[in-house]
């Protein structure tokens, strides 16, 4: 019976899938274009995203994954394209959206020379937090980090300073978070409860978030999409699944090295490849 009926509900999840994406978008990117010099680094991407998913962005280093984020955030200037978040494109809206998004990244340091809880307090402040203090001592436990809130932020670890840049990406309540390798440098157990943490955080507050990694096994356990970019360009774009079925590999992770090495190719060419 259910190898009976195995197609069509297989069928049934990825038309589902596809109505889900176009529910109310948070974010909308046409025709994205953007250069360096003679290097184009984004090359006229288009997608959209709606609200309470949670996106991987992937590619190889140099792809356009952080060009791309670092536009959304109004950080660079698009050569050519728009960004709409909430409805309203970035760059004539840029206080009113900022104020609605956060980001996080272990490649951005914050100030060394405070304490974490002076660092957690003047970006509360910054976002006008109402009760910046209490909103401070939340997430602090809920990150699992009161115990180093009078600490000099330049002495945490990688682990100690990962759960410090979430907890201040989620001090304004975010609808948008853009997550740019977070677990990266993490062992194995502090990237497990780091993950754990976001999931309850995204579910809790329907949370849309953008999400880059290398490690494809949290891409599986945390996104409902993936997008592919590669040389700038849109290279694929679905559920963890169905490209893994589309490609016929056995995981994300064989899928991921299939369209770095030869690009955006179908199943039926893995096939005649393997023949």
């Amino acid at each position: 019976m259910y190898k009976r009926y195995k197609s069509f509900f297989e069928s049934l999840i990825n038309q589902l899938s596809a109505i889900n994406y176009m529910k109310k978008p948070i974010l909308e990117i046409k025709n994205l274009v953007k250069s360096f010099d003679n290097v184009i680094a984004v090359n006229n991407i288009s997608f959209e995203v709606g609200e309470g998913h949670v996106v991987g962005l992937l590619g190889p280093n140099g792809a356009g994954k952080t060009t791309t984020i670092l536009m959304l955030l109004d950080l660079i200037t698009p050569n050519g394209g728009s960004i709409k978040i909430f409805g309203k494109e970035i760059h004539k809206n840029r206080e009113e959206i900022l104020g609605k998004i956060n980001f996080s990244s272990p490649y951005v340091s914050l100030p060394g020379n405070l304490k974490v809880k002076e660092n957690l307090l003047t970006f509360a402040r910054l976002y006008n937090v109402k009760d910046p203090e209490k909103k401070v001592m939340e997430l602090a436990e809920f990150f699992e980090i009161t115990s180093m809130l009078n600490k000099m932020t330049l002495n945490l670890s990688t682990g100690q300073l990962t759960r410090l840049n979430l907890c201040k990406a989620f001090l304004n309540d975010p609808k948008l978070l853009l997550l740019d390798e977070p677990t990266a440098s993490l062992d194995p157990d502090i990237a497990d409860r780091v993950r754990n943490m976001l999931k309850i955080m995204q579910k809790k507050h329907n949370v849309t978030i953008i999400y880059t990694s290398h490690n494809m096994t949290e891409i599986e356990e945390l996104c409902d999409r993936v997008i592919f970019i590669n040389k700038g360009k849109i290279t694929d774009d679905g559920t963890p699944n169905q490209l893994i079925k589309k490609y016929g590999r056995k995981d994300m992770n064989e899928v991921f090295l299939t369209i770095a090495r030869n690009g955006s190719h179908s199943r039926s060419q893995h096939k005649e490849e393997h023949e």
